[in-house]
């Protein structure tokens, strides 16, 4: 039978043309019910308040660049999205006197626009956020030096090359509302994916890339960063891929309610619990991953029931 087409934009993939009973049973999970879907490589883990939850997600950097060592480099790859963990990772590095010297960090992502990476200027530039919410606020007899920070160029072999030889401990991220980590959108409905998305093979062949947009990714980055002007939204984006992904040792996911809905929060966690991989889910490709943490902020979680506003 052939797939639904997208109630959201009929020229993409994404989650509405999947099968009405995987989204009937996603969205019936409470929170005790999420909870429970943990299994083997893949835990299920909940905050009961903010500072809890973003003081958890500072101690995944603090605690993968504790493991490098000059002989045995690490370092975490992180996103921008959420961002409230960022200035603490810095004041816990500079507050335990914590050389990272030896550690290194890679950006997950960055916008695209006129054949390039944006600038730094750029107003929504990741690389500017990273540098001037973290890394300019440690000490510079602590911070690491600057050809261990990794960022997404345009020229893609610097960045590919750099994944070798470093351990990467956690690959960090949120969830977006198309159901990505970093840009790894679905595709658009054309060519050989008209009329099925790519198999989760194909799709995990995908290395760092350039990445058109799906539209539910432009309105979320307008809402969450541009005060909903849709227009200052480059359509493009580099973004770190599946390959990357899976050299990291663990995925680590965090959810403050902020950049997905209650909706999506639950569907990824029952097709990553149930093993169910489908590119039109992006984030649901994780089923395949060895070790995948799923963080939540309780009081995100939200509900699936109908209200009226």
């Amino acid at each position: 039978m052939a797939r639904k087409l997208s109630t959201i934009a009929p020229d993409w993939w994404d989650y509405t043309t999947l099968d009405d009973e995987i989204v009937q049973d996603a969205a019936r999970l409470k929170p005790e019910d999420m909870f429970r879907l943990s299994r083997p490589g893949f835990r299920v883990v909940f905050y009961d308040t903010l500072e809890d939850f973003y003081l958890a997600e500072a101690l995944e950097y603090v605690n993968a660049w504790r493991r490098s060592t000059p002989d045995s480099p690490a370092g975490i790859c992180g996103p921008i999205g959420p961002t409230e963990q960022l200035p603490l990772v810095a004041r816990l590095v500079n507050d335990l006197d914590l050389s990272v010297r030896s550690a290194h960090f890679w950006g997950m992502d960055e916008w695209y626009a006129g054949g390039r990476e944006v600038p730094v200027t750029h107003p929504l530039s990741f690389e500017r956020a990273d540098r001037e919410l973290c890394f300019d606020r440690i000490r510079n007899d602590l911070r690491m030096p600057e050809e261990n920070l990794h960022f997404p160029k345009a020229e893609l072999e610097t960045y590919r090359r750099s994944w070798d030889g470093v351990r990467c401990a956690v690959m960090q991220g949120g969830q977006g509302e198309v159901k990505h980590w970093a840009f790894n959108d679905p595709p658009r409905r054309a060519g050989r994916h008209k009329d099925a998305p790519p198999s989760p093979q194909e799709y995990r062949q995908l290395a760092t890339r350039v990445v058109e947009l799906h539209p539910l990714t432009l309105a979320q980055n307008a809402r969450t960063s541009g005060g909903g002007n849709v227009a200052i939204v480059p359509t493009q984006a580099l973004s770190v891929g599946p390959v990357e992904t899976w050299k990291a040792e663990r995925v680590s996911i965090w959810h403050a309610g902020n950049h997905d809905n209650p909706f999506g929060q639950r569907l990824t966690t029952l097709m990553i619990s149930k093993r169910i991989a489908d590119a039109a889910v992006p984030m649901s490709l994780l089923a395949d991953h060895p070790d995948v943490q799923f963080n939540f902020y309780r009081g995100g979680i939200g509900t699936c029931a109908v209200e009226m506003h």
